[in-house]
């Protein structure tokens, strides 16, 4: 009968391979390979140490020849070539070219079915497989409002200078109005189901009782808002609204108003504004409302006031966001206003991040 293979160990190795054999996350294959060096570093043979761990000779065999040759690194496993590819790279390189071109007739965008299908050879699978490697999302849909305003460098900059260095002493109030806010009654509640859950929502049908038209001024600096409930959003509730907002300020005291481009806010000839020399309007450029900071206010104030409300008529609206606002107020705070500038062609394209 062949010797078997004599198994010397060093300090070292006998450490790493009872760690091995202690630590309660080690494979269990490589729990298994330890205890057979080990037994082979003590000289128990071959078939005495299958015959323990209840192993065949050949597998006790393989590992202590492995070890004796390799050391601890033998013990582990080696690469394996594993199944040959299916897909290439050129297959990632022809599913991103068909990206480029129109989908087939009666269809808007590409899926992972319809790209297979003009590929041919290639599954559904391995489409959607590359697409989430590439991070692409066809259904994902998303919008942009680029400013084509001439201006727009020194209008961003007359209003991003406001919010970051304010004149001293001066107070800026961002100004706008949410026309046309709907009363829609709806029936709702919650919805016990057999399981035990609960649900909450709201029917799909729903009865409109008419619409409210809201002004709102938020102070940059302390983040409280002031409001005006309105019919409509002429000129004439511009200026009432305004006429309220200046009141609460002495005449002396310099407000300035940023606004976005509607008509009723910029008549050629401001009476208005000649009579409130205290007073200057900003204008945001073209297609650019989104440095408005109001515009946030607005959002906050929608998803929790009036987001899946239900209302009998305008007036309860009115009283459900001036509720919001009497709970807003002792607790606002000043947004933390940061933007970045990106360059692209000759156009200055401006992104607010505003945070409460």
């Amino acid at each position: 009968m062949r010797e078997a293979t004599v198994v010397v160990l060093t300090a070292e190795e006998e450490e790493t391979l009872s760690g091995w054999l202690r630590a309660s996350t080690t494979e269990q294959r490589y729990v298994e390979r330890a205890k057979i060096v080990l037994a082979a570093a003590k000289g128990e043979g071959t078939r005495a140490i299958a015959r323990r761990l209840g192993l065949r000779p050949a597998t006790v065999s393989k590992w202590r020849t492995r070890f004796a040759k390799e050391g601890v690194a033998g013990l582990l496993d080696q690469p394996r070539a594993g199944r040959p590819a299916v897909y290439g790279e050129e297959v990632e390189a022809r599913i991103l070219a068909r990206l480029d071109e129109p989908p087939p007739a009666g269809y808007q965008t590409w899926n992972g079915r319809l790209l297979a299908e003009a590929l041919g050879d290639v599954s559904a699978h391995q489409v959607w497989r590359v697409l989430r490697l590439r991070g692409i999302q066809l259904q994902r849909r998303r919008s942009w409002c680029i400013s084509t305003d001439p201006e727009f460098a020194p209008k961003a900059a007359d209003i991003v200078g406001l919010y970051l260095s304010p004149p001293e002493n001066a107070i800026v109030l961002c100004v706008d109005e949410k026309p046309h806010i709907q009363a829609l009654e709806r029936a709702q509640g919650y919805l016990r189901l057999p399981d035990g859950r609960a649900l909450s929502g709201y029917a799909h049908e729903y009865k409109r009782h008419g619409t409210s038209t809201l002004f709102a001024a938020l102070d940059i600096a302390t983040g409280q808002v002031k409001a005006g409930h309105y019919q409509r959003r002429r000129r004439k509730e511009f200026l009432d609204f305004m006429n309220e907002v200046i009141s609460d300020y002495p005449p002396e005291q310099e407000i300035h108003v940023i606004l976005d481009n509607l008509n009723t806010h910029k008549p050629k000839r401001d009476q208005w504004l000649a009579r409130h020399k205290n007073v200057h309007f900003h204008f945001t450029p073209t297609h650019a409302s989104w440095l408005n900071q109001i515009e946030i206010w607005f959002s906050i104030m929608t998803r929790v006031a009036l987001k899946g409300g239900s209302f009998t008529s305008p007036r309860q609206v009115r009283d459900a966001i001036d509720a919001f606002i009497a709970a807003h107020n002792p607790q606002a705070a000043a947004f933390e206003w940061r933007k970045a500038v990106v360059y692209q062609g000759h156009l200055e394209k401006c992104y607010s991040d505003l945070c409460k």
